[in-house]
């Protein structure tokens, strides 16, 4: 059984609107931070009076690490708070990407300030290298705020390690994303010894003060984003299941109802962190896109059976209250560049792309979507994606095993040979990240430039 959602008018009218293509403000991103670590350095410049010995230079080492450190802990957070900006204009993807890397880089400058510091208060007090374990034991009971601080440490270090890719993928979900969540306690807890113990604080009030901003900030940031607006968004909106069908098997679709939804400014390929107050799954939330375009009282969500949470949602009842977050994601329309648009689509990665085929701009023979599946029996949503080809005058293609389980050829050679004009499309891709990769290289092999290869991927 399958079921139908189309967009009505309003997806209609987006399809005629002009291609506005909007720039990624990654880069000037990216520039703001360096920066604000050359602040950071200039801070400590401006703060040391001399370095006279190897005492220290090893603590002037320790107070650079431990200012850096403290730099990134507040833009990891900061790439935690779900700033639309940022969720939006640069994407999910590769906000999630900064996240991680910022983490490992905040976590390695954590330790070799520990370490560092450490060192040279042990050097100070006349202790060698071995006594930088009673060094820290005394800093810790007699330090103002150092108590704090090495709970802290300890819940980065904790945080770091359950994050790393072997262990991470043996975790269920939910865990790794509560676990996750103490980062903000981690960094509530270390942020005062910088102001207690800081040296670069207590000889310049004014830094003291830029610190106390930035925090301030990000704190704001976090309360408002993550907190304050998607209460509001659920109490305006108020949406309740409306319906669960199953597409193929395997893969249901969940209809959801709620008031005014058009004002949620959801886009179609955007996702929404969905919680459903149902028992069992009250305390889980997971990322699913729309799989077709936003209604004013009505969104779809397509998901495969892959996990304890995707496979219970078959089993909600209509009614069911629906909380949610959103909307994300950078894989839109507004990505677009060129006339001519290729979709590719792996497995459940249909469900964004489902929502851009009826609604991307373009003309008769623009828009093409080329769909992998391991069986004609698993291309989910087949014949709503069949209408819409009708209706647009669009092509619709299929890749799925052969009997006798042979995999497709999506080579850059089949590619030009289906599509002779590939290098003049843009290319959206969404799939699994394996196949997100293949295909990603082949397109490159076909000539598509990278910067006209359009994915959100949070494993590539």
């Amino acid at each position: 059984m399958t079921t139908t959602l189309a967009g009505g008018r309003a997806a209609r009218r987006q399809t005629m609107r002009r291609i506005r293509p909007r720039r990624s403000p990654a880069v000037p991103l990216l520039l703001a931070v360096a920066a604000g670590a050359a602040a950071v350095l200039w801070l400590w410049w401006s703060s040391t009076a001399s370095i006279a010995d190897t005492t220290g230079r090893i603590v002037a080492a320790g107070r650079i690490t431990g200012l850096l450190a403290g730099y990134l802990m507040a833009l990891v957070v900061l790439q935690m708070a779900r700033v639309p900006a940022l969720e939006r204009r640069v994407g999910s993807d590769r906000v999630a990407r900064w996240h991680a890397m910022s983490g490992r880089y905040t976590v390695c400058l954590v330790l070799a300030h520990v370490f560092l510091i450490m060192w040279g208060y042990a050097r100070q007090a006349g202790r060698s290298l071995g006594g930088i374990v009673q060094q820290t034991v005394t800093s810790v009971t007699t330090l103002p705020d150092m108590g704090k601080a090495a709970a802290g440490t300890g819940l980065l270090f904790l945080i770091a390690l359950l994050s790393v890719g072997g262990i991470r993928r043996r975790l269920p979900y939910d865990a790794w994303y509560h676990v996750h969540l103490l980062t903000y306690a981690a960094v509530y807890l270390t942020f005062w010894h910088q102001i207690t113990t800081g040296n670069e604080f207590a000889v310049e009030p004014a830094a003291k003060t830029f610190w106390y901003g930035l925090y301030g900030t990000v704190t704001v940031l976090v309360l408002w984003y993550r907190i304050i607006t998607p209460v509001r968004l659920n109490l305006r909106h108020r949406m309740r299941v409306e319906a669960v069908v199953e597409e193929t098997p395997g893969i249901v679709s969940v209809l959801i109802r709620g008031r005014r939804l058009h004002r949620m400014g959801a886009e179609a390929g955007q996702f929404f962190r969905w919680r459903f107050l149902a028992p069992g799954m009250r305390f889980s939330s997971h990322p699913y896109s729309l799989s077709a375009a936003p209604r004013p009282d009505m969104l779809r969500i397509t998901v495969k059976a892959i996990g304890d949470h995707s496979s219970r949602l078959r089993e909600l009842e209509p009614g069911t209250r629906v909380w949610a977050e959103g909307p994300y994601g950078a894989l839109t329309a507004q990505r677009r560049s060129r006339g001519k648009v290729l979709l590719v689509a792996g497995g459940v990665g249909i469900t964004p792309m489902r929502a851009l085929f009826e609604t991307l701009p373009g003309a008769s023979g623009d828009i093409t979507l080329l769909y992998r599946a391991n069986s004609t029996q698993d291309l989910a949503l087949w014949g709503e994606l069949a209408g819409i080809a009708d209706e647009r005058g669009a092509r619709l293609m299929y890749a799925v095993n052969s009997p006798g389980g042979e995999r497709p050829d999506i080579s850059a050679e089949s590619l030009r040979r289906k599509i002779p004009d590939i290098d003049r499309h843009d290319v959206f891709l969404c799939g699994p990240p394996g196949f997100a990769r293949s295909v990603y290289e082949a397109l490159r092999g076909a000539g598509v430039p990278a910067r006209r290869i359009h994915h959100e991927s949070f494993e590539m």
